[in-house]
């Protein structure tokens, strides 16, 4: 059976979906970087889009049901998402574009080892609060 046939592995996450307080804004931060890391456009609808790579997808809601304007990472709950990325140079032209889309790098000075020293990676934070880690192994 072909790897894109074959059913998920169990215990591997469906989706996940994250409540944003401005879907405009939210596109426009996420679309462009779930787009280059290979995702596509699952669904679409007027308050909410979805992105999905291999049989996981991403989705991003306006909900009239929101309690807050802002999510807050350091609050119970989701606190980032992390994206394996292939190599240390991809991490940093996604950071650079996640730089010139209005994302904010976390611990600039720590960069790129924030995470340890046996990986490169970046942690970003976007105009809505919500955090990205993007790691790449350091292989010797």
């Amino acid at each position: 059976m072909p790897e894109d046939l074959a059913p998920p592995l169990p215990g591997t996450l469906h989706h996940v979906e994250i409540w944003v307080p401005d879907l405009d804004r939210a596109v426009a931060d996420w679309q462009w970087f779930l787009e280059d890391l290979g995702y596509t456009l699952h669904q679409s609808w007027e308050h909410g889009r979805s992105w999905k790579l291999g049989p996981t997808y991403l989705v991003f809601e306006q909900s009239p049901a929101l309690t807050a304007h802002r999510h807050d990472r350091c609050a119970p709950g989701l606190n980032h998402l992390a994206f394996h990325i292939d190599s240390p140079a991809r991490v940093d032209v996604l950071t650079a574009k996640a730089l010139a889309n209005g994302w904010t790098l976390l611990f600039p000075d720590r960069h790129p080892h924030a995470g340890g020293t046996h990986q490169h990676a970046a942690y970003l934070e976007s105009r809505d609060g919500f955090e990205i880690e993007l790691v790449a192994a350091i292989t010797a």
